[in-house]
């Protein structure tokens, strides 16, 4: 289940972290109106559940009420990488000093969780990981220890931080661990972490995807749409009816009840010159 930055920020407020002054706008006249409250530049923000939307044309500034109005205008009902934008998140434009990286996921091969941290935010984690892989802290979580602020702190003594700004960067990330446990998330991440000019740490932007089979541990949830961007029809509606199933090219139906023999029946239709439909199990 992925959520909305503006969902995950709510989620990240209630542990303590900092966020940007904003609100969800849904029409031109409720974005005009949050940002005439924030009294400030304001930053509108197309809520789709894809990446890259900054790159794509989702992300627009906005100086007073009057351009929030026009940005919101063009961008609601607008598509962003094939999702159509039916909400903005309206928030203050920070005064950012610097921009760091912070998340907890899920290593599949380690089966654990890792904790990344890296003073390169902002862009795209996989850019630095290939242009400044040094730059990016890496620390695998001992189910039975877990991570707290010590962990962090001493994952962050590799950099070349000030006392203040490790310690706070250390509380985020050992924070963002307990989102991840408390909330059975596979990703919670915050890219970038700002630090403003006044030396405070406030995530800019947020993302949190949680385990579709965990759920029934969180009545929280309950409700919310467990309908993926890139699901098909057939996909979305056997979705709802809890079936495992994937939209394939071709016409023939395949129906079994494991994963490894629908793929072994896959690859036999596919060796007799056979095209699947689908894989259903």
């Amino acid at each position: 289940m992925k959520f909305f930055e503006y969902e995950a920020k709510k989620i990240l407020q209630k542990y303590g972290l900092s966020v940007p002054e904003g609100s969800i706008a849904s029409t031109p006249d409720e974005a005009e109106a949050i940002a005439k409250g924030v009294g400030k530049p304001v930053v509108m923000k197309s809520q789709v559940l894809v990446s890259g939307r900054g790159k794509a044309g989702g992300i627009i500034f906005a100086n007073d009420p009057a351009g929030a109005r026009k940005v919101a205008s063009k961008l609601i009902g607008s598509t962003i990488k094939g999702s159509i934008v039916k909400s903005l998140l309206v928030e203050e434009e920070l005064n950012i000093a610097e921009q760091f990286y912070a998340s907890v996921a899920i290593d599949r091969q380690a089966k654990t969780y890792i904790v990344l941290a890296s003073t390169d935010g902002g862009v795209d984690i996989e850019e630095t990981a290939l242009a400044s892989p040094d730059r990016i802290l890496r620390y695998w979580v001992a189910p039975d220890v877990g991570f707290s602020q010590p962990e962090a702190r001493e994952m962050l003594s590799r950099f070349s931080m000030n006392k203040d700004d490790a310690t706070k960067f250390a509380s985020i990330l050992s924070t963002l661990y307990r989102v991840a446990m408390d909330n059975d998330a596979e990703l919670v991440e915050v890219n970038p972490l700002a630090k403003t000019a006044l030396g405070e740490f406030i995530a800019a932007d947020a993302r949190m995807i949680v385990d579709d089979n965990a759920i029934f541990r969180h009545p929280e949830f309950e409700g919310r749409s467990l309908d993926r961007v890139d699901d098909t029809p057939l996909e979305a509606e056997a979705r709802k009816q809890n079936l495992a199933y994937v939209d394939l090219s071709g016409d023939i139906g395949i129906i079994g009840n494991g994963a490894g023999l629908v793929m072994a029946t896959l690859d036999i239709v596919h060796h007799f010159g056979g095209r699947p439909a689908n894989f259903q199990i």
